[in-house]
């Protein structure tokens, strides 16, 4: 009988461990929870619920400055679109002669070796800085959020 009452007594810790471990581990990780659903709310991005419209520009042609003595001439061709609030729409469209002539002078000052280099990234953040400071310097606001590239050509 002992060799059982010794078994029975060690079923009985083992059982009492594994309860024991259960219930810590449990403990700890709903403890631990909270923390995880906070770092998900913190990670889910703000989405921006604004309605956009978008007010295109084609044609913006740049001949590029090329180096002296080349015989051809090289052209830039860049189709602008204006990402503007739904209720500025209008006054982008009443600013395309503006926004055209901005962009000209703009991108007019490239050679042919910069333009060919540069990324469309690149290019929209110049195209993008150009406007900010065409409206600064006459100090109205820009009815738009930014100018998007919709088709570049390089030639």
């Amino acid at each position: 009988m002992t060799k059982t009452r010794q078994l029975i007594a060690f079923t009985l810790v083992g059982l009492a461990m594994a309860g024991l471990g259960g219930g810590g581990a449990w403990w700890w990780l709903k403890n631990r929870a909270p923390a995880a659903d906070t770092a998900q709310a913190q990670a889910k991005p703000d989405y921006d619920k604004q309605e956009y419209k978008y007010v295109s520009l084609d044609k913006v042609i740049v001949m590029l400055r090329g180096q002296a003595g080349e015989p051809m001439a090289h052209y830039l061709a860049v189709d602008l679109v204006f990402k503007a609030p739904a209720e500025k729409e209008r006054t982008v469209k009443e600013h395309l002669p503006l926004l055209r002539s901005v962009a000209v002078s703009a991108l007019s000052t490239y050679p042919l070796e910069k333009a060919s280099k540069m990324t469309i990234t690149e290019l929209a953040t110049d195209i993008n800085a150009a406007y900010q400071a065409s409206y600064e310097r006459d100090r109205k606001e820009k009815p738009f959020v930014e100018a998007l590239i919709g088709k570049l050509i390089i030639e």
